[in-house]
């Protein structure tokens, strides 16, 4: 079993920020656990190559089966994820406007939803597929995987621009700029990087910004538990409690605690992991 991240190769990292490999065991009988997911600034393809996972979206009270090898478009709601007894998760975690640069696909197509990526890629990913459900070596996982995405970066690549760089600043450094401050970092109009964001990241640079400012004070609890959440907003850029609250239940429908209390319960906890 694993719960680790691993950084691409020097040839992918202007495409690819990260891999999370994730495999869990869970003994028959065992009750199987679900991971709240609140949105993050990202889009990726994530393959299962054993038991896949089923995705709840509480707000829509709705259900879905995902394919082994799906593509995971920028969520704007909390979903709950639900592994199997053998859970095998091999997740490539897309930098900013990645995924449109490699396969065209404009990002509001897949915004809050995903798609099966061999509607994608075809039989390529197919195989990609079956050779990962063969293997029992998390190294050759990558290995594979890196090859493939070697490959279709060779086929369809397509140029950087500005925006894809200052929404990788917005990950790295939330805070809470304005949509005519990144425009203006971007050198165009707010209704051309409204265009381009929703193009290349699925949302506005408002809800990407929000999201991202979401998703640090997320991790920033995993780092600093014994911090008190005052401190934590402030530190993340938000105005005053309240506003982090606010995003909270707007993105992850529960308040900072029940979140929290929530993810104490996730599946990787039952092995002595937890996000880092």
């Amino acid at each position: 079993m694993i719960f680790q991240d691993f950084h691409p190769r020097p040839e992918l990292r202007e495409y690819v920020a990260c891999y999370h490999l994730r495999h869990f065991v869970f003994q028959p009988g065992e009750v199987l656990p679900f991971k709240p997911y609140p949105p993050r600034p990202e889009q990726c393809l994530t393959f299962f190559p054993r038991e896949g996972q089923r995705v709840e979206y509480p707000a829509a009270q709705r259900w879905v089966a995902q394919p082994r090898a799906v593509l995971v478009g920028q969520a704007t709601q909390r979903v709950n994820l639900h592994v199997g007894r053998d859970f095998l998760a091999l997740i490539v975690v897309f930098r900013p406007g990645a995924l449109f640069r490699l396969t065209g696909l404009p990002a509001g197509e897949l915004t809050g939803t995903h798609v099966d990526a061999e509607s994608v890629f075809s039989p390529d990913v197919r195989r990609l597929s079956e050779h990962l459900s063969s293997s029992t070596d998390y190294d050759e996982m990558i290995r594979l995987v890196e090859g493939f995405l070697l490959a279709v970066a060779h086929r369809g690549r397509r140029p950087a621009l500005p925006v894809d760089r200052i929404a990788s600043g917005v990950v790295e450094f939330p805070g809470a700029p304005s949509v005519v401050d990144l425009a203006g970092r971007s050198c165009l109009s707010p209704r051309q990087l409204e265009r381009q964001c929703r193009e290349r990241l699925g949302v506005g640079p408002k809800t990407f910004a929000r999201i991202a400012r979401l998703h640090h004070a997320y991790r920033r609890r995993f780092h600093c538990p014994q911090e008190d959440w005052l401190s934590t907003a402030l530190a993340c850029g938000y105005y005053d409690l309240q506003h982090l609250a606010k995003d909270f239940r707007d993105l992850a429908g529960a308040s900072p605690t029940t979140l929290f209390q929530q993810d104490e319960r996730a599946p990787e906890r039952a092995f002595g992991w937890q996000e880092s």
